[in-house]
């Protein structure tokens, strides 16, 4: 069994910066497939950014230019750098994890981000 533990969330005011981090338990972190979501109150859960055990990477439109996801397989750890933040941004940003070797996905607790003066 995978855990996904997020960190780094928090207050920050808008046009400021965050990075939120996600740790993988295991030994196979580098075979995963790593993704952030985001839900909002009252909203259905949103993919942010995804990146693919080689590094490729792809985002949704709003967070192109803004958003830079990462990972770094010696630490199991998957990052999420977000810049120029919108109250629009305010969400519970969640890691997402896919085994594609034994067809199993994993999700973190989520971790608050809140984006306000």
């Amino acid at each position: 069994q995978v855990q996904l533990v997020e960190s780094g969330g928090g207050l920050v005011q808008p046009g400021g910066s965050l990075r939120v981090s996600c740790v993988a338990s295991g030994s196979f972190f580098s075979i995963y497939a790593m993704a952030w979501y985001r839900q909002a109150p009252g909203k259905q859960r949103e993919l942010v950014a995804a990146i693919t055990k080689s590094g490729s990477t792809d985002y949704a439109d709003s967070m192109k230019g803004r958003f830079t996801i990462s990972r770094d397989n010696a630490k199991s750890t998957v990052y999420l750098q977000m810049n120029s933040l919108k109250p629009e941004d305010t969400a519970v940003y969640y890691c997402h994890a896919v085994d594609s070797l034994i067809g199993e996905e994993y999700w973190g607790q989520g971790t608050q981000v809140t984006v306000s003066s």
